[in-house]
């Protein structure tokens, strides 16, 4: 019997007999409308680029050729939009895998940085800058602070958790709960003891923004993404065991405490790195990988890849949303993201009742 169990576990839920050919042209659709949803983003704002004119002008970049470009064009699109809508697509696509690693870390698909309390922990960091100067820690900026805050965070959560040396899923759990709380209580306590002036600055980075984001926010999200998400590849027999038990994945010859412990490093600093650029972005790592599982099945080596082509769709699209709906004043992009998610979810979780018969 429990050989039985042990291998309908281990099956994957879900379209996951799709052929490789099939995936091909997924992966080519996905990479088609994120180059149309980039060029959508940058030629759109208060001032509108034709998309022949974008490209000519991120062309004459690539190719040394700027000599014949229109000023303002080439200011609008390679010095203002252009790096903010990449790091929107390396935001969503980073907290996209960042949440198929930790939903199958522990084994929960409600899992995101912010059960964890990686999220939280970088916000406080971030917060005790704007509120009491660079100066106060150290010289550290808004960046530096929110990295190492959460890099922190990760510490007290992995030292909470172990027992005997082992992590478990349910004291990760428990432990990310309450070093959240506890990180969310302080930033509460700092925001208090603000001008109401910071207290604005401080409120818009909680909620997530990409305004004022560079060329330079692109290299450290970017490397993490792209090392994060080749490790977690090479994973992916683990992290289709670890959704089917420890003792089942233990039987296939998994060493789950180890691959746990190294799971929690990866996509802390994934996180990490993440939240320094656009601040604290709910749903995104929550909502999307459960897209990409009804697209591709549970197969962890076709759910990454997906689900970080669509996040980064996502959060382009978003971050446009952000400002254009009411321009020219921009909306902090969590509440677009916590707008789309809730609803999302909550289908979800009905869709996933229906087919558990419930």
């Amino acid at each position: 019997m429990p050989r039985t169990l042990s291998s309908r576990a281990a099956r994957p839920r879900g379209p996951h007999l799709i052929s490789g050919r099939a995936m091909g042209l997924l992966y080519a659709a996905l990479t088609v409308t994120l180059v149309v949803s980039v060029t959508v983003a940058v030629s759109t704002g208060t001032v509108t680029v034709p998309a022949r004119d974008v490209w000519s002008v991120v062309l004459g970049h690539i190719t040394g050729r700027t000599a014949g470009l229109d000023p303002l064009q080439d200011q609008i699109v390679w010095d203002l939009r252009m790096p903010r809508v990449l790091v929107s697509a390396v935001v969503g696509a980073g907290l996209s895998v960042v949440g198929v690693g930790l939903q199958a870390l522990v084994r929960n698909p409600l899992a995101d940085p912010y059960m964890l309390g990686i999220t939280p922990g970088a916000s406080l960091g971030a917060v005790l800058v704007v509120a009491t100067g660079s100066a106060a820690l150290d010289g550290l900026g808004v960046t530096g602070a929110a990295f190492v805050a959460a890099v922190l965070t990760m510490g007290a959560v992995f030292l909470i958790a172990q027992r005997s040396g082992r992590l478990t899923d349910t004291r990760l759990i428990l432990a990310g709960v309450a070093v959240g709380y506890l990180a969310v209580a302080a930033t509460s306590f700092v925001q208090l003891q603000t001008n109401p002036n910071q207290l604005a600055g401080i409120m818009f980075w909680l909620m997530g923004s990409l305004a004022g984001a560079e060329w330079a926010d692109l290299r450290l999200p970017t490397t993490a993404l792209v090392l994060g998400t080749l490790w977690l590849l090479t994973q992916g027999r683990g992290l289709n065991a670890l959704m089917t038990g420890d003792d089942a994945a233990a039987g296939l010859g998994v060493d789950v405490h180890r691959l746990r412990r190294r799971l929690l490093v990866v996509t802390s600093l994934m996180t990490a790195t993440v939240v320094v650029v656009a601040g604290g972005l709910g749903f995104v790592g929550l909502v999307i990988p459960h897209i990409a599982r009804l697209a591709v099945g549970a197969e962890h080596r076709r759910v990454l890849p997906t689900s970080m082509l669509v996040g980064a769709v996502f959060l382009v699209l978003v971050d446009l949303a952000s400002r254009t709906v009411a321009r020219p004043d921009e909306l902090p992009v969590g509440i677009f993201t916590a707008g789309i998610g809730v609803p999302v979810l909550l289908w979800l979780l009905r869709r996933t009742r229906r087919s558990e018969g419930t």
